[in-house]
């Protein structure tokens, strides 16, 4: 009967981690196809300051650490070789399959004509770049210096961090776009051919330096993960996990006086403002999945939660194909977004539903996948 018990509390943990899991990436689909005219919190920032789009990143790489409380377990010192591996050739397969990202459908268009790209300027970074980096950092940190030499750096990184963007940032301004300490790294190491263009200067904001107190997001949700299955679920647990959170976001407040808040830099303060979200977040989760037994519905998220990287990459290669198909003298993502859904809302309301339709598009293949029990894992 205990064990019993056990296995049914260690499933809904699962689930809750699932349904969070499912919960980022549907949000993350939602923001990627959204059009110009959405509504601001589908938005990123502009530059300094936080809207909900600014959460889903940080919170994709928290469930990354989630994930890696459950499989680190399986490893011991004495299967170093198995582990560095698993380790390297997982990393290397999630950032090449950025790179593939970065350069599909491999063709631009030039006076009306299909060109070939020039691989020589394709994006060496980008958001899966980022996760396999973080990833592979946090795995190694944890592998041989244990959770508390985790927590040391993370917290050693995201002070040094700030001390890197404030001394080595140009003044008056040293978090500006044009005299921030991650724009001179990244065109230092990747050049002008290799990174973002999208802020009409080359900065990246997925670039190398700034992956840096992005390890604090893994480890973050690495502890997170280890916690909750360390202990039976409660109210006095989820309370502790809201009284956290509340205390993170608290001091991200203050830290924004000195050091803004923002996401393309990816500043400490944002670091600390994102894991608080993610803390009162997974303790809603727990607490409607665990507490109150709410299941019905949940489903939906666990079709995205079970399959995450293979859907989110599903998305990406739907939304860019779209930019890059010509109709009516533009592309086909605005061709559909005028034709079929302009005409049934308000400009927000029709981006909104345009943004859903591609959602459940994906949705349903993955829950195909899901019915046939496919989960791609790398």
């Amino acid at each position: 009967m205990e064990s019993a018990t056990l296995n049914n509390d260690k499933s809904a943990r699962y689930l809750s981690l699932d349904v969070l899991r499912g919960l980022t990436v549907a949000f993350m689909i939602i923001v990627n196809s959204s059009a110009t005219s959405s509504y601001s919190q589908l938005k990123h920032a502009v530059w300094n300051g936080f809207t909900l789009t600014d959460l889903v990143f940080p919170t994709f790489l928290f469930v990354v650490g989630n994930a890696m409380s459950f499989t680190m377990q399986k490893y011991n010192k004495n299967d170093q070789g198995s582990f560095l591996i698993k380790v390297f050739k997982r990393t290397v397969i999630i950032y090449l399959i950025g790179i593939f990202l970065n350069a599909y459908p491999f063709f631009t268009i030039a006076d009306n004509h299909y060109v070939l790209i020039d691989f020589g300027t394709i994006r060496l970074v980008g958001v899966l770049g980022r996760i396999a980096i973080c990833y592979c950092i946090v795995s190694l940190i944890i592998y041989y210096g244990g959770p508390i030499v985790a927590y040391i750096i993370s917290g050693i990184a995201l002070l040094t961090y700030w001390w890197i963007l404030y001394q080595l940032g140009d003044q008056p301004d040293p978090y500006g776009l044009t005299s921030n300490a991650v724009s001179k790294f990244d065109l230092l190491i990747l050049g002008t051919n290799h990174i973002w263009h999208g802020e009409g200067v080359p900065f990246d904001p997925e670039g190398l330096l700034s992956t840096l107190p992005a390890i604090a997001n893994v480890t973050a949700g690495y502890f997170v993960g280890r916690y909750i299955q360390s202990i039976p679920v409660s109210k006095s647990t989820i309370l502790r996990l809201v009284t956290a959170g509340v205390v993170l976001v608290s001091v991200a407040a203050l830290w924004d006086q000195v050091l803004p808040i923002n996401k393309k830099i990816w500043t400490s303060s944002y670091v600390l403002l994102t894991v608080g979200l993610d803390l009162l977040i997974i303790a809603i989760l727990l607490y409607v999945i665990e507490i109150v037994k709410v299941k019905r519905g949940l489903m939906f998220f666990e079709v995205f939660g079970r399959n995450p990287l293979a859907l989110y990459v599903l998305s990406y290669l739907i939304i860019k194909l779209f930019y890059y198909i010509q109709v009516d003298g533009g592309n086909a993502k605005d061709w559909i977004y005028r034709s079929a859904f302009e005409p049934l809302a308000d400009p927000p309301n029709a981006s909104l539903l345009f943004s859903l339709s591609i959602m459940m598009t994906v949705w349903l293949v993955g829950y195909f996948m899901n019915k046939r029990k496919l989960y791609i894992k790398v």
